[in-house]
């Protein structure tokens, strides 16, 4: 007997009970597909990011990679190495679910089993329902009845494994970075590092995590987007700390999942509104002379905290998730610009871009998604720059023209002076008119 392990978003030796499964059938062979459908579409910070998180797994398991449609790439190699199964974690995004259905019948009209084990998520999407069987549509209830389901605990990397190996393979390919971008290290072992690593601080996660300047967050949803680790190991870490950090924590390893089971019942809003009626707002043409997307895109908006996010997500495939509540905001309702031109560029550039978790955080900002506080929450990008950068060193850091602590005294407010002496554009848009213009927009569509 001889199976497949079709790696996906699960690019990792221990705590894959997929893998065990497969093994379990006989010698394995452990494949990744490159599909252009997700190839194509992916950033460059992305797909590099995969290249080298391939080349990790590769030195732990003989990974054969293939190019081409999954469909008759699965059931080729399965057909080569005489598999009588092929073994995957489920997939529960909107492509990836079409795509393992066609995927199973293929292997079922050449006679091999398709056998799906565990996902991505500690509680795979569907599983936690209301009183009525329906789907929660708000997160705290979500995140209490998701607690109370459980999970299963970890289980062990393979003992004494017998691989199998395709003859004919693809090299990965090489992805040219833009000048200026650096990713962090990919892998199974720097997961785990950067894990362990956060735990020891994991007391002041509560106090710190919305701190821009600071260490303060786990930096691990780079990891959890490919698998490298799995949130039912972390949750196992998290499970005896009694400390308000690591509660927190565990809330927002919810949140992860809470949108994974939206995504799972509306798949639709992947790309559509999960309210329909703000559609029917007034919004501006990306491409319209009025609209300042580029300058928003570039980091030349004028405002602070909003150009010192978008750069770092430009320099680090990044940004941390208070900037990303902001920046959404003020594309949304300061722009009036639509979620899903922002939700798309955030994909491009985030090498944790995940589908559930990005497009409705954006929905949850824009006012459009599962947020109980809807359109009329706009932030005021200033304000919360004083809050959570107080010091304004991370504007510092990535605003390389207010970086001068002698030419520029407060970088959350630069003068007309210090704009043109630094070379630091005026704002784009006059935040107080434009909130009273949101408003007036989210009113057009209440009647």
């Amino acid at each position: 007997m001889t199976s497949v392990m079709w790696f996906r978003r699960d690019l990792r030796v221990g705590d894959n009970p997929a893998l065990l499964h497969a093994l379990d059938d006989g010698p394995t062979l452990p494949l990744f597909v490159l599909d252009p459908a997700l190839w194509g579409p992916a950033g460059l910070p992305r797909q590099a990011y995969l290249v080298e998180s391939l080349r990790s797994l590769g030195r732990d398991v003989p990974l054969s990679v293939v190019h081409g449609d999954p469909v008759s790439q699965v059931v080729k190699a399965a057909k080569e190495v005489g598999a009588s199964s092929v073994h995957v974690a489920a997939d529960h995004g909107p492509y990836g679910r079409q795509r393992d259905e066609a995927v199973a019948e293929a292997l079922e009209e050449a006679g091999i089993a398709f056998a799906r084990t565990g996902s991505p998520y500690a509680v795979g999407p569907g599983r936690v329902v209301n009183g009525s069987g329906d789907p929660y549509k708000v997160y705290t209830p979500f995140s209490k009845a998701w607690a109370e389901h459980g999970w299963r605990d970890p289980v062990d990397p393979p003992d004494d494994p017998h691989w199998r190996h395709l003859e004919d393979t693809v090299d990965l390919p090489d992805v040219t970075l833009p000048d200026g971008l650096t990713l962090p290290p990919a892998g199974e072992a720097a997961a785990l590092e950067r894990w362990h690593t956060f735990l020891d601080h994991i007391e002041g996660y509560d106090d710190d995590r919305d701190k821009m300047g600071v260490d303060g967050t786990s930096r691990m949803s780079t990891y959890l987007k490919w698998g490298e680790i799995h949130p039912r190991t972390m949750l196992a870490d998290l499970a005896p700390l009694r400390s308000d950090g690591s509660r927190v924590y565990r809330k927002e390893l919810a949140w992860r999942e809470f949108y994974a089971d939206v995504l799972d019942a509306r798949p639709e809003t992947a790309r559509e509104y999960l309210r329909p009626e703000y559609a029917r707002m007034p919004y501006i043409d990306p491409d319209s002379s009025d609209s300042h997307f580029d300058a928003w895109r570039r980091g030349r908006t004028g405002f602070p905290i909003v150009d010192a996010g978008m750069r770092q997500l430009r320099a680090t495939g990044w940004m941390h998730n208070r900037l990303r509540m902001i920046v959404a905001s003020f594309l949304v309702k300061d722009l009036h610009l639509e979620w899903q031109h922002g939700a798309r560029h955030f994909m491009h550039w985030l090498v944790d871009g995940d589908l559930a978790s990005n497009q409705h955080g954006w929905q949850w900002t824009a006012g459009s998604g599962t947020d109980a506080s809807p359109f009329f929450r706009v932030f005021n990008p200033t304000t919360q720059g004083k809050k959570f950068d107080p010091s304004g060193g991370y504007i510092r850091q990535w605003v390389e023209e207010l970086s001068d602590l002698d030419e520029v005294p407060d970088p959350h407010e630069p003068s007309d002076k210090v704009r043109d002496l630094v070379g630091y554009p005026a704002a784009v848009v006059d935040h107080k008119a434009e909130r009273q213009d949101a408003l007036d927009r989210w009113e057009s569509i209440r009647d």
